[in-house]
């Protein structure tokens, strides 16, 4: 029998990505779509026309949530930090229904970073430790038990599988970790303002949130999670594409390291890792990822720096493919289960 799944905040970017892999997948049955934009709505109408099983689904309101994840084994939260710290300890303690968060309501350990970073105060700092940092080639399978997945965002998970295998094999000073990131509009969510306007956007390129941008501490937390703390600086930019993301890291190398020793720490991090291709260069391209769960990472260095460089579709990999990655993990089926398909599209 398929396992049951279903998904709150489907109409949004990332929610429809997730629904239309789930469509598709072989061991799961998406049961139920929220919106309240939507309600009441086709969902393979409003989402994508030519996948059969969202054909005989249509929009429940966001206020039934609770309700219809007393019917499943798993959700998936496609909601705003606000709506996922609300939302996911109900349906813990009174369904028995693991979840999947998609926003950062669980990313980060300190309550005064979400203060900072995300403008409200945690009501819920006991399920912060309870909660698994779902970047599997980090950070492998969520524990046997484990009922929330704070699925990464999408800056964090380039950042970290770009710099933590570095870090971690002591390759590269810790002092100064400067990073560089640039996303499809896609990356904001999906709303109607001016500043992601077209007229705004295209043939534009501008930093956003500098010194300031909430997946900062997250990639911090996820060095120190992975064995190494390190001073960050990231600075995001918003790039006239609709998705796909690519992040430049600038790291010092430690005396005597050679380009050839980084190039295999990143080969033998990465080694059994499904979705991770690491180039032999810094050629990498946000092309060579676009609809697909995976990350290309590559590298160049001399003695005084070592450049790393790493793709993602924002959506896929940095939001909905990844989001499916851990549910396949934590459901004890094949990782690349619902997601091989999404291969097709890469060179």
């Amino acid at each position: 029998m398929a396992l049951r799944v279903g998904i709150v905040g489907a109409s949004g970017y990332s929610g429809s990505v997730l629904a239309s892999i789930l469509a598709s997948h072989r061991a799961v049955e998406l049961v139920f779509c929220t919106s309240d934009k939507r309600g009441g709505e086709p969902v393979g109408e409003a989402l994508h026309p030519t996948a059969e099983p969202l054909q005989r689904l249509r929009f429940e309101p966001n206020a039934s949530a609770l309700t219809l994840a007393a019917h499943v084994d798993l959700v998936f939260l496609a909601t705003s930090a606000e709506v996922s710290v609300d939302l996911a300890p109900r349906i813990l303690a009174e369904t028995g229904a693991r979840v999947i968060d998609l926003s950062g309501a669980f990313r980060l350990r300190e309550l005064a970073e979400y203060e900072t970073f995300y403008r409200f105060a945690h009501p819920r700092a006991d399920l912060l430790p309870q909660a698994h940092y779902g970047l599997p080639e980090l950070f492998g399978a969520p524990p046997a038990g484990t009922r929330l997945i704070a699925n990464p965002g999408c800056y964090a998970t380039s950042a970290l599988l770009t710099t933590a295998p570095l870090l971690r094999a002591g390759l590269v000073e810790t002092d100064q970790v400067l990073i560089d990131a640039k996303s499809g509009v896609t990356g904001a969510g999906r709303q109607a303002k001016e500043d992601y306007s077209f007229c705004e956007v295209s043939e534009d390129l501008r930093a956003y949130k500098v010194l300031g941008h909430q997946h900062t501490p997250e990639i911090a937390l996820g060095l120190e999670r992975h064995g190494q703390r390190a001073k960050v600086t990231f600075v995001p930019h918003l790039l006239p594409l609709r998705r796909g993301l690519l992040t430049t890291a600038y790291l010092r190398p430690k005396a005597g390291v050679t380009r050839a020793a980084l190039l295999e720490c990143l080969r033998d991090a990465y080694a059994k890792a499904p979705f991770v291709r690491v180039v032999d260069s810094g050629r990498v391209a946000i092309k060579a990822v676009a609809g697909t769960n995976l990350a290309y990472v590559g590298l160049e260095a001399n003695t005084d720096v070592v450049v790393s460089i790493g793709a993602i579709d924002n959506l896929v990999k940095g939001a909905a493919g990844q989001a499916v990655q851990n549910m396949n993990l934590a459901l004890g089926l094949p990782e690349t289960e619902g997601l091989d398909g999404l291969l097709r599209f890469a060179p």
